[in-house]
């Protein structure tokens, strides 16, 4: 699917049908018809395409003919088969041609989104460095808000898990971990891009360009710090819930045997007077009264010296 969108001379932002010159051009999961259309209209190499296409493709920086291609990746939710939200990361490709701006990408976001829907301050689309720096911007900011639904979601768990003994938090706990570890990657790949940006002459930036950029570092930068520290608290709370779930089934196991050994001493007495041969008082009118109460004996001095050992 392709979009085309421009900024007027009035600067009214509004969609378009065909190419023209400073418009964006949104490109989500292009097949090669398309991919052949934009490239042989704005002479940008194919590849340049393919590249932003690949899931797996790392985040980089790189210049060719006089266009400009960055990917970074950004940060998108799914869910899994019972409906928990997980948190990955995908690339995203901006090139920056002489006559547009285009972004590619395999999956609908929310980050662009906020574009089309003309959400962000100062944005035109004929602004083609500015335009860039503004959704990595966006992006970081996605990292951002994310990282604090994680730490939301770990909270909830690590509350159910205070109550609970089963593997289910635990899951929740490994999928949250998991997501910070994709979320960790991507953003150390996009802060290698963003260093790239501003050393390197790949585009021509103003001063208030230059400005935006080291904001975008500087958000990037806050969002490994979260990460890091949110997985580096996850990882040991996963231990030590192990840890607690273990101790809780030991108590447990504990106690069943506790209870067992005490139940144990009434069938061993009833066992010993049920054999056929001579025993003490069975000629006694309260033999059964006896045998009851030598049994309630037993268990009973069990129980208190179980629970002077803090057993139960």
């Amino acid at each position: 699917m392709i979009e085309f969108f421009k900024t007027s001379e009035n600067n009214t932002f509004e969609s378009i049908t065909e190419i023209t010159k400073g418009c964006w051009i949104n490109m989500l999961s292009p097949n090669a018809e398309e991919i052949r259309l934009v490239s042989s209209r704005l002479n940008i190499p194919v590849d340049f395409f393919k590249d932003a296409l690949d899931d797996e493709e790392r985040s980089r920086i790189e210049k060719e003919d006089g266009n400009v291609l960055i990917i970074v990746d950004f940060p998108y939710i799914t869910h899994d088969e019972a409906g928990f939200p997980i948190y990955e990361t995908i690339p995203i490709g901006m090139i920056i041609n002489d006559e547009c701006f285009i972004t590619v990408s395999l999956k609908e976001t929310p980050i662009l989104s906020d574009f089309k829907n003309n959400k962000i301050k100062g944005f035109f689309t004929y602004k083609k460095t500015r335009f860039a720096l503004q959704i990595l911007f966006v992006i970081s900011s996605y990292y951002l808000r994310y990282l604090k639904q994680i730490n939301k979601k770990t909270d909830e768990a690590e509350r159910e898990l205070h109550q609970s003994m089963k593997n289910k938090e635990l899951y929740t706990f490994l999928s949250l971990e998991k997501s910070l570890v994709y979320f960790t990657t991507s953003l150390k790949s996009n802060k290698i891009v963003l260093e790239k940006m501003l050393r390197l002459n790949h585009l021509k930036m103003y001063e208030e360009d230059k400005e935006l950029l080291e904001d975008v570092i500087i958000e990037n930068t806050q969002a490994i710090e979260m990460a890091d520290t949110y997985s580096s608290i996850l990882s040991g709370m996963m231990d030590a819930f192990a840890s607690i779930i273990s101790n809780n089934l030991n108590i447990v196991m504990k106690f069943l045997t506790s209870i067992t050994i005490i139940l144990s001493f009434p069938t061993m007495v009833a066992s010993f007077y049920g054999m056929n041969v001579a025993l003490p008082f069975e000629k006694s009118p309260y033999a059964f009264v006896i045998t009851m109460c030598f049994a309630v004996f037993l268990s009973a001095i069990t129980t208190l010296i179980f629970w002077k050992k803090k057993y139960f």
